[in-house]
């Protein structure tokens, strides 16, 4: 990515030049649709702890729930028609994604059930996975568990005294990987942390996050502890649950792209950061080689206070796709009436679910990158009636709360791959009185792929 200095100069000249330019909307066309059952689970492995056995005992506030299949699943107060606990874990929601070749994708499962708090008996893994869109299924080809027999993560873990010592969702919320030279990388939220794991999923180490040469942190990072009195503050810059959410790495895997979900704190100006009015998102660099930040960064401005990202990969050294999304689930046809909720309508829909192409070069290194255009999830035309569920006369829309995966998956044919995070079994965005299956769509999108 590191350009001579008169490209750079070109490239900023022409930055500045488009700077204020509106976003151009592109179209998308659906390819196809493949689906995984929502109540689809995992076997813990056979070395596990038996409270690795059954997941999902501590969803219930202030309560340890072991009969398994009691507590009913709630979206926004609708129940889902999936209970917890779980008799083994949740394969679930998908945080992130990187396209394998031939439909295998690498995929990667989120921390559990939310939080630190209720995720204690829920296991960090990613698999490999075939989609097989033209049969409209989806196959697990195999599954990897985390864990840190070596003591590499720097604090106490939930399972501690085990020796193999798995992972579960009270130590990491994995949002991102990336695999390089043999190895795989994983951006948390949590800490925010960057982790390196080997193909058994063994972790590495583990890397603290720093922004302009200080440790940023959320209130989950295991350095930020409650103070004494009340009186007394706590330090901390991100948000909770506002860490890595998107991760992308440079063609030739030189270096990780970290991209928050949330903007940092600026404690001298008692604000999140922001650009030209807008807050914005850093995308941190990682050197692979050097095991080091390298203290440069972008930032990706929100088009709306209270948006988020879901997921972000390259599609070539200057240019990439992020996923930009609000947190309404569902669509209009199922809407509540007015100022109403009820279980079986939605009371705050899906409106701005974008896949966005940016270009962050050397010349806008410290500066807000370019949005050059988007697709919109909510119209995505189906045509040839490609859809397995959810399309409105010729249109699917993918109205899901939580939307955190997309690749390229043929660049020249300009096809990607969209996923959801089905936050099982906490998310009922298609229908809701039911829970979310996995869905992932892929996508024809070759006029946003060459826009410039």
């Amino acid at each position: 990515m590191r350009l001579p200095l008169a490209a750079a100069l070109l490239l900023s000249t022409t930055i500045l030049a488009g700077a204020q330019e509106p976003q151009k909307e592109f179209p998308a066309r659906l390819l196809g649709h493949a689906l995984l059952p929502a109540d689809t689970m995992v076997a813990a492995p056979a070395d596990a702890p038996a409270d690795l056995k059954v997941s999902g005992k501590f969803t219930t506030p202030g309560k340890r729930v072991e009969a398994v299949g009691t507590v009913m699943g709630l979206s926004g107060g609708r129940p889902t028609g999936i209970s917890t606990p779980f008799q083994g874990q949740p394969v679930q929601g998908f945080s992130g994604i990187r396209s394998l070749g031939n439909g295998e994708f690498l995929t990667l499962t989120d921390n559990g059930f939310g939080s630190k708090v209720n995720s204690p008996d829920a296991m960090l893994f990613f698999h490999r996975i075939k989609a097989d869109f033209a049969g409209g299924r989806i196959e697990r080809l195999s599954t990897t568990f985390l864990h840190d027999p070596d003591r590499k993560v720097p604090f106490r873990i939930a399972n501690e005294g085990t020796e193999k010592r798995y992972l579960t969702g009270a130590d990491f919320d994995p949002e991102a990987i990336q695999p390089v030279g043999g190895k795989f990388w994983i951006g948390d939220e949590f800490g925010p942390y960057l982790i390196r794991v080997d193909a058994t999923g063994k972790v590495e180490a583990v890397f603290e996050t720093m922004v302009e040469g200080k440790p940023a942190r959320s209130p989950d990072h295991y350095a930020v502890t409650t103070p004494a009195a009340p009186n007394l503050p706590v330090a901390f810059n991100v948000r909770r649950s506002k860490g890595y959410e998107g991760m992308a790495q440079s063609p030739d895997g030189r270096f990780l792209y970290a991209l928050l979900e949330g903007p940092v704190w600026d404690e001298a100006t008692k604000a999140n950061e922001q650009r030209d009015g807008k807050d914005v998102l850093r995308i941190l660099e990682f050197d692979v080689q050097g095991e080091k930040w390298s203290g440069r960064s972008w930032f990706f401005p929100l088009e709306q206070a209270g948006l988020a990202i879901g997921d972000f990969n390259m599609i070539d050294a200057t240019t990439a796709l992020v996923i930009e999304r609000d947190n309404g689930e569902g669509t209009a046809d199922r809407a509540c009436a007015q100022g109403q909720r009820g279980p079986d309508c939605f009371h705050d829909l899906a409106r701005f679910k974008r896949v966005v192409k940016i270009e962050m070069t050397e010349a806008n290194v410290g500066k807000a990158v370019r949005k050059i255009g988007f697709i919109d999830l909510m119209k995505i035309a189906d045509p040839d009636r490609k859809a397995r569920q959810g399309a409105i006369d010729g249109v699917l829309p993918f109205p899901f709360f939580t939307i955190e995966n997309v690749d390229v998956v043929d660049r020249a044919a300009g096809v990607i791959v969209v996923g959801n995070d089905n936050n099982l079994p906490f998310s009922s965005s298609r229908d809701p009185k039911k829970a979310d299956d996995n869905e992932l769509v892929l996508l024809s999108v070759k006029e946003l792929l060459e826009a410039k």
